[in-house]
């Protein structure tokens, strides 16, 4: 049937035991499908060739989500695509296997996250995409993704601007491997000119009193002592977390008083033991069949997750807003405030960039202002002349 496609025409159309279809009188290929259960599909057919070449249809989309009008649109520019030498089924069936950006997140963790960074790192990987960036873009195609799309993302996260940051890092990397993979032209990267929140910085110090009251909720935790040894090890060294939980004991050396890991976060790293870690160690006990240091409930496996038994530490310790992380910077704060260089805190902590230790350096700058208070209030006393004893005159003798 062939007739003008307008509204009262499509709404006019009705259903048969088989597909029934509408062709515009006025432009060549345009129509309307009425399927037997009633739908009605905007499509478009052509031919590539002459009369030996078979035809081809193009489905538009649905009456009611496309009108008469927009559809007539589509159908026009399909035309035109078709008058420049394309195929529009040929790329339509390259557009549907095409890659989404949940199959690019999976052969991101498979060929690149396993393989090429640390566990922790992974971990945290896969945390982003599966609780941020999957949720929000994981159906659309890789090649779809807009520069306004991760904008909008990344400000729809302005709240926990770190999480902001990380999945932008993140989908920065992944784009730019499906550059390499040929999902993406080269140099279209949506993420670039994204810019990142500033975070402010959280440093929280332990105060005298406080690892005190620390030292008394360790000595009554009724836990794991496997527990009370792991936070204890991060005080007495300035360790990591994954650096303590990692321990093994066929790295330590009792009588160098040190561990030498393998891998770090900076890589390959020398841990030194002074005598109160090295006294935590020597009183656990050594699991048979288990190389770790920090057991876990497993069985030859070493302790996972600290975070749970932590906040019962600390809440008995009166610590609540203070993180496993913090008891590195209470290490390393100490250390400064004793007058050590800041070259010897790097040292300690394994930092690998001067500019990393160089956050504590207003408190390794408190043992030299006291110092100078000191000699300045002598020289004060003096200027009063405190503590001058009277003058001695010498006496005459008389004559």
């Amino acid at each position: 049937m062939r007739g003008k496609i307008t509204k009262r025409a499509v709404d006019a159309l009705v259903p048969a035991s088989s597909d029934q279809f509408l062709w515009d009188q006025d432009l060549k290929g345009f129509g309307v499908k009425v399927t037997p259960s009633g739908k009605k599909i905007y499509i478009f057919q052509y031919r590539r060739g002459g009369r030996n070449f078979p035809t081809q249809r193009v489905k538009i989309g649905a009456h009611g989500r496309f009108t008469p009008d927009s559809a007539r649109k589509e159908a026009t520019r399909l035309s035109g695509t078709i008058a420049a030498g394309n195929d529009p089924a040929a790329m339509r069936a390259d557009e549907r296997s095409a890659p989404d950006v949940d199959s690019l997140a999976t052969r991101f963790l498979s060929e690149h996250v396993a393989t090429k960074t640390k566990p922790l790192t992974a971990v945290e990987y896969q945390r982003l995409l599966r609780k941020i960036i999957v949720p929000a873009l994981g159906r659309r195609r890789v090649g779809d993704i807009r520069n306004q799309d991760v904008a909008k993302l990344h400000h729809d996260l302005r709240a926990t601007p770190y999480d902001a940051n990380r999945a932008l890092a993140v989908l920065s990397k992944m784009f730019n491997l499906a550059e390499k993979w040929g999902d993406r032209p080269l140099g279209s990267n949506p993420c670039r000119h994204v810019e990142k929140y500033r975070e402010r910085k959280r440093e929280r110090l332990l105060g005298e009193f406080e690892l005190s009251r620390l030292g008394d909720a360790l000595a009554s935790y009724d836990g794991s002592s496997f527990v009370v040894a792991a936070v204890k090890l991060l005080v007495f060294t300035g360790a990591r977390l994954s650096e303590v939980l990692g321990l093994r004991w066929e790295w330590i050396d009792f009588e160098r008083g040190e561990a030498r890991l393998p891998d770090s976060k900076t890589g390959a790293k020398t841990l030194h033991l002074p005598p109160p870690a090295l006294e935590v160690l020597a009183n656990l006990p050594r699991i048979e069949g288990n190389p770790y240091v920090i057991v876990g409930a497993i069985s030859g496996a070493r302790l996972v997750n600290l975070q749970k038994p932590w906040r019962a530490i600390r809440k008995a310790a009166r610590l609540d807003d203070v993180r496993l992380h913090d008891l590195r910077h209470a290490f390393a704060s100490v250390a400064a405030a004793s007058g050590m260089g800041l070259p010897i805190i790097g040292k300690m902590l394994g930092h690998t960039q001067p500019a990393t230790t160089a956050r504590y350096a207003h408190l390794a700058s408190d043992p030299v202002k006291a110092a100078a208070a000191a000699v300045a209030g002598k020289i004060e006393g003096a200027m009063r002349g405190e503590g001058r004893t009277a003058e001695v005159v010498p006496l005459r003798r008389q004559g």
